[in-house]
């Protein structure tokens, strides 16, 4: 989806990344191999899945300003079914509108 979303031209760029939730560090190396999703985690005393009210798959979607938008689950909304999948494209494009 990240090079689908490159392709379009938008105000401001769309770049999609993961990140961990604290204490799950040790699947960091199996999260990224052979993936080029960027993935992040948090310093341990940044509990930022509670601050951002993230369950389990959540995509947030945030603003230009970094502000919280929506978040779409990816357990609830499977990727697998392409109308999912152009349900998130767009509100990801909505977000940069």
């Amino acid at each position: 989806m990240q090079m689908e979303l490159d392709a379009i031209d938008t105000a401001i760029p769309i770049n999609i990344l993961g990140v961990n939730e604290r204490g799950l560090e040790s699947g960091n190396a199996g999260m990224v191999e052979g993936r080029t999703l960027p993935w992040l985690q948090p310093p341990a005393d940044q509990d930022v899945w509670t601050l951002w009210q993230v369950e389990y798959r959540d995509v947030v979607i945030l603003g230009p300003g970094n502000e919280h938008i929506t978040s779409y689950n990816l357990t609830v909304y499977d990727l697998a079914d392409p109308a999912n999948c152009e349900e998130l494209k767009g509100l990801l494009l909505e977000a940069v509108e």
